[in-house]
């Protein structure tokens, strides 16, 4: 093989490369073989998450970050954001919704994307008061009492893109059950798969 197909398949690799890396900012939408209107659980990390609320649907979209996390002293928050969506119309409600887990740092030190392995099979009671359930509205939080909810993290895997440390993949579940405006609301069958490249502190 000569220098100039060698140089020449260096950037075909090049480009492939930063071609899987850009689709992996993406959000990928897998339906649910049993509801196709929520995606699947996954450990893939394609961006995604979905729960039925009520008898909506709320989950990620490709025009906002599905998830981000924060740390703060020995608080994680763990944020989910979405859409809401009727569950009878394909057509989106002008509403956006962000869920905040807040739960006690799980391992230490907590600094880069790569400790957020300590999260493997982590499993959270949402109302012991230790954790803490917020939820924002179209940029307002909600006045909320949380019944009861849990979160669990049934996998955190690393990823590694040409041999290099990209991100860590948290796969897992939850569920929600609070009063809002006087009444009970229910967030149910929750999964999300989200890739984590960055830990924010505040």
């Amino acid at each position: 093989m000569n220098m100039k197909k060698i140089s020449l398949l260096a950037i075909i690799l090049m480009f492939a490369s930063c071609e899987n890396v850009k689709e992996m900012e993406e959000t990928i939408f897998i339906p649910d073989p049993t509801d196709p209107n929520l995606p699947a659980y996954s450990e893939w990390g394609y961006n995604s998450f979905g729960a039925i609320y009520e008898r909506m649907y709320f989950f990620s979209t490709n025009t906002i970050i599905p998830c981000k996390i924060t740390l703060q002293n020995d608080t994680m928050t763990f944020s989910l954001s979405g859409s809401i969506r009727s569950r009878y119309t394909m057509y989106w409600d002008s509403d956006e919704m962000t869920l905040f887990f807040s739960f006690p740092v799980v391992s230490k030190p907590m600094n880069t994307f790569h400790d957020l392995l300590a999260l493997h099979q982590q499993w959270f009671d949402l109302s012991t008061p230790s954790c803490v359930l917020r939820i924002m509205r179209n940029g307002k939080i909600e006045e909320i009492t949380l019944i009861s909810g849990n979160l669990y993290f049934q996998r955190a895997q690393l990823l590694r893109i040409n041999e290099q440390e990209n991100r860590v993949i948290l796969s897992g579940t939850f569920d929600l059950t609070f009063i809002r405006n006087l009444l009970p609301e229910y967030i149910s069958k929750g999964r999300f798969d989200v890739g984590i490249t960055q830990l924010f502190q505040l």
